[in-house]
């Protein structure tokens, strides 16, 4: 059975389960991606202009490589933005330019580059994580740890199962 469309007035209607009000919860928080409430309040808190597509590519950089013996690489940031690899190298030439990351070359293929943050890089990421964990602390100054763990635990279950499903990093 499938569940009721939008209301005469065009207004979704209420949940009705649990799967319901989690997509419901997914389109809000998708709605504030896409408006980058996240990447502007983290640019308020570090006091200065940022390009958030550039901070997107220093954070990618800043995870590391994904196995042991990996480096970082253009390509690896195009697959964790989920962008074109021609545009993940426009957004890391503008962090080079920045002082934030760096190409170094590989050291198990000459021939090969790969990322490194800077030391700029390297605060600048820093400080983005402490403003979103700030954050974070704000939006939840009302929960129990335990509450706040849970969260932690559940929100990371559900994104590893829909790495695991959809193939993305």
């Amino acid at each position: 059975m499938s569940s009721p469309g939008p209301t005469a007035d065009h207004h979704p209607a209420a949940p009705t389960s649990t799967e319901a009000a989690i997509e419901r919860a997914m389109v809000r928080i998708r709605r504030s991606q896409t408006r980058r409430t996240l990447g502007r309040l983290t640019t308020r808190d570090l006091g200065g202009p940022v390009d958030l597509a550039q901070l997107d590519a220093v954070f990618a950089v800043d995870e590391g490589p994904d196995l042991p013996g990996e480096e970082v690489t253009v390509g690896l940031v195009a697959d964790r933005l989920g962008i074109h690899p021609s545009r993940a190298s426009r957004l890391v030439a503008a962090a080079i330019r920045a002082g934030q990351l760096r190409r170094v070359a590989s050291q198990a293929d000459g021939r090969r580059i790969h990322l490194e943050l800077t030391d700029a890089g390297r605060e600048l990421a820093q400080a983005a994580h402490r403003s979103r964990q700030a954050l974070y602390d704000r939006l939840m100054r009302d929960w129990s740890q335990r509450d706040r763990q849970q969260l932690a635990r559940l929100l990371t279950r559900f994104t590893d199962a829909l790495t695991n499903i959809s193939g993305d990093r």
